[in-house]
């Protein structure tokens, strides 16, 4: 059996029933699915400040499923916060879901765009794509401009997301779009089936990818940077 925590970064716990949803949607059978929310931090992250703020109770997050013997885990936000130091606490793999999500959707087509939550958050996304070698792939960066919690309040939230998909397509020339926020996970096939083209949620995608690397027997190499920090007092 492999156990995967899954592990929203904020503390909305709607958002990480969402978000086990969309796990437990493509988990193997023998798979187990652990959603964990955050207990410490901001309701949503839309901001660098956001983002530290939800790191520490990540890595607590982390370190308590290592110690009852999770097999790997997935970071359930697009600015996989936390991500380095999370692969230092783990023995088993750990994925970000922009991380996954943009290599999955390299494999649909030449190019695909990203639809996130606010404009602002544009920058991070760019900075994870070249990072992780798909700014080669990524035709295109947009948002849709609805706050990350409004995309469970606002009864429009859906159809705004799949029009920024559309627009995104056809701006971008695209083959497939990724949805570059954990919240928009649940929306996922609905969209792909109005806008006729392949889009990606990242959460489905992280477990995925974290359950074929436990199912190969490989865990986080532990030679280098991602060795266990050394132990220090905190103050």
């Amino acid at each position: 059996m492999t156990t995967i925590w899954v592990i929203n970064a904020n503390t909305t716990e709607s958002m990480t029933d969402g978000i086990g949803r969309s796990a437990r949607a493509v988990a193997a059978p023998g798979t187990v699915v652990v959603p964990v929310t955050n207990a410490r931090g901001v309701p949503s992250l839309e901001s660098h400040y956001d983002e530290a703020m939800s790191v520490p109770g990540v890595l607590e997050a982390v370190a308590r499923g290592e110690e009852e013997g999770a097999d790997g885990f997935v970071i359930a936000c697009f600015s996989d916060p936390g991500l380095d130091a999370a692969r230092e606490l783990a023995t088993g793999p750990v994925i970000g879901i922009a991380e996954a999500a943009m290599h999955a959707a390299s494999h649909l087509g030449r190019g695909f765009s990203v639809v996130t939550t606010l404009s602002r958050s544009i920058g991070r996304s760019e900075e994870l794509a070249e990072r992780y070698g798909m700014d080669r792939f990524c035709r295109g960066m947009h948002a849709c401009d609805l706050p990350v919690l409004a995309l469970e309040t606002d009864p429009q939230a859906r159809r705004i997301v799949t029009d920024a998909c559309r627009t995104a397509l056809a701006v971008d020339g695209s083959d497939a779009v990724v949805l570059g926020c954990a919240g928009m996970a649940d929306m996922c096939a609905q969209i792909s089936a109005e806008i006729g083209a392949p889009v990606v949620d990242g959460v489905a995608a992280a477990t995925l990818t974290v359950q074929s690397l436990v199912a190969m027997g490989l865990r986080t190499g532990k030679l280098g940077e991602y060795a266990k920090p050394p132990v220090k007092q905190l103050r």
